[in-house]
């Protein structure tokens, strides 16, 4: 008996699972510094979100009578993913809605694990910007003094209320106050961390150096996080040099969450291009389209919309990036001569 089966016929030394764990390995540094910068409260948030996410899993398993998917440990993955893009006091019970909506909608309603369309951590993510618009647009000020013994107030609210508001608790991030003030963080505080912002965008340079492990290790690819940052700079720098009040190249890589996106969203090896051309458009795509939302746009940010564009757009994308096949012969359109 001959079994046949589609390709790919060769197998990786290194299964899923272990693949994901070095995933999870890059990301705890950046939980960490998110713990450090704003305490007790960004870790139930990250604790929370996870075990949503999880949970969510385990139900929908359960109700197809799938297998346990669980210990590929993806879900645990978007929960971290997810928990990063969130404001430090945005409250828990939203945080866990969140996380069902990124699995539940994100993953499962596509098929579950390598049939999701869109990066499931920014899918939840894009839910409740739209469901909580206040709370997710609320921002905490980095390294307060009592932030590892009592929680940001807007963290314990109560479902269906309206979060705490407590003077002091007040913020802006750098690509708001640039926007909207006019005001330019200072690029040290960017690369360094030291800014307001969701628990996982603050340190450009930590953000780097996890995402340099993964690529070294072959865990990730190359192309599509070098395809955004090397278009973010051509693209902004065009812009800066036509008028220096537009935001510095500089500055638009190390603020926001665009070094987040370009290492850990966008690079989800499901919904991104697999083709290597597919991928450096792919990048040129996210970085033009972040930096249309944050200079003309409404919002400050555009990645996690840009992302997901991108993500929609990857079947476009492929079909004109897919390379000739070996010993194909360019086919001549009818009337020419021959």
């Amino acid at each position: 008996m001959i079994e046949l089966r589609t390709s790919p016929h060769m197998k990786g030394a290194l299964s899923l699972p272990q693949i994901m764990r070095h995933v999870i390995y890059a990301l705890l540094p950046i939980c960490a510094f998110s713990i450090y910068q704003f305490g007790i409260s960004a870790l139930a948030l990250i604790t929370v979100v996870t075990l949503s996410c999880i949970a969510t899993e385990a139900l929908f398993n359960h109700l197809s009578n799938k297998k346990n998917s669980l210990n590929d440990y993806t879900a645990v993955i978007t929960g971290i993913l997810l928990a990063l893009t969130l404001p430090p006091g945005f409250p828990l019970w939203m945080g866990a809605v969140a996380g069902f909506i990124a699995i539940s909608m994100g993953k499962t309603l596509f098929g579950g694990m390598g049939f999701n369309l869109f990066n499931p951590a920014l899918l939840g993510r894009a839910f409740v910007q739209a469901a909580f618009p206040v709370a997710i647009t609320s921002w905490t000020p980095t390294g307060m003094a009592d932030r590892f013994t009592q929680f940001i107030p807007s963290s314990l609210t109560l479902p269906f209320t309206a979060p705490t508001a407590v003077d002091g608790f007040s913020g802006a991030t750098p690509l708001a106050l640039q926007k909207f003030e006019d005001t330019l963080t200072p690029n040290s505080d960017l690369i360094l961390g030291f800014s307001s912002g969701s628990l996982g965008e603050t340190s450009s340079l930590l953000i780097v150096f996890c995402g340099a492990y993964l690529i070294i290790r072959g865990f990730m690819g190359w192309r599509i996080p070098l395809a955004i940052i090397l278009s973010t700079i051509l693209i902004s720098g065009a812009f800066y040099l036509l008028d220096n009040s537009y935001p510095s190249p500089l500055f638009m890589l190390t603020s926001g969450g665009l070094m987040l996106g370009a290492l850990f969203m966008a690079t989800d090896p499901v919904s991104a291009p697999v083709t290597p051309m597919g991928m450096w458009l792919f990048g040129f795509l996210i970085a033009a389209m972040t930096i249309i939302i944050r200079l003309f746009g409404g919002l400050p940010e555009g990645i996690m919309y840009a992302i997901l564009f991108a993500n929609a757009s990857v079947p476009l994308i492929e079909a004109i990036a897919q390379p000739r096949k070996f010993g194909q012969v360019a086919t001549k359109k009818s009337g020419e001569s021959k």
